[in-house]
């Protein structure tokens, strides 16, 4: 009996430190991220043994509503301000460590093969483009940056006739890569990702800058380790991975 329970004290005191080790820390940030996160994930794992990273990927406006239903996370990575705010507003994400990290651009793309020839967004409200994919304006940022944009063309409302709405960026980009629309509005990173399937027509312009903040989430079960990726974004290294992938630097 006295050795089995020497050797249970051992068991226990060996596991411990793996124990303290291993940490899981549950990141929840905007799909057109998806790549670029998941190489950061695996550089963040490298320099923090015992890490595992686990991502959480969809249009901003979903996951910070999944943040204000209780979803466990750690880490809320948005690609707009405005959706940022509402979590700070709400008091789910913690302002003091909110910090932006990198900046995208809007581009109109169409179908490599079969679009109509555009060049402004004018050309939107020519009778052969029958439809336009754009993210939902309730919860895809890139669909706000859209409206924008079409709005200070002063196209809004004769294209909104011809919308058809995405959950996310990524499935603008797969209905335009599909042929399924004549054109739709991602971010460069997303049109650098199917450059062999969708043509960038234009960037652009007369809309909120494209910018990304991260901040940890007020219920993070690892809000140190949580505190540390929000500062690993900013690094010369996940600066590097970002710039791969196409995103800018933050001014």
């Amino acid at each position: 009996m006295r050795l089995s329970r020497r050797l249970a004290a051992v068991l226990v005191l060996a596991a411990a430190p793996l124990m303290a080790a291993a940490q899981q820390l549950t990141v929840s940030a905007a799909a057109s991220l998806t790549d670029a996160f998941r190489e950061i994930g695996t550089r963040f794992e490298a320099v923090k043994p015992g890490t595992t990273v686990r991502f959480n990927f969809a249009a901003s406006g979903v996951l910070i509503q999944q943040i204000l239903q209780g979803a466990p996370v750690d880490v809320f990575v948005s690609a707009d301000q405005e959706t940022m705010d509402r979590g700070v507003k709400e008091k789910v994400l913690d302002a003091a460590t909110r910090r932006d990290f990198t900046s995208n651009s809007l581009v109109m793309v169409t179908p490599m093969a079969g679009a109509p020839t555009l060049s402004r967004i004018a050309d939107l409200t020519r009778p052969e483009v029958k439809r336009v994919a754009i993210g939902k304006l309730a919860t895809v940022p890139v669909g706000r940056y859209t409206k924008q944009s079409l709005e200070a063309a002063k196209v809004w409302e004769a294209v909104e006739p011809k919308f058809v709405f995405a959950d996310s960026v990524r499935q603008v980009l797969d209905y335009v890569a599909r042929g399924e629309v004549e054109a739709g509005f991602v971010y460069r990173t997303d049109a650098e990702l199917m450059k062999d399937k969708v043509r960038v027509v234009l960037t652009a312009r007369d809309h909120a800058p494209v910018t990304y903040p991260a901040a940890v989430v007020t219920d993070s079960r690892q809000p140190a380790l949580a505190r540390e990726f929000v500062a690993f974004l900013s690094s010369a290294e996940a600066q590097s991975i970002l710039g791969r992938y196409g995103f800018g630097k933050h001014d």
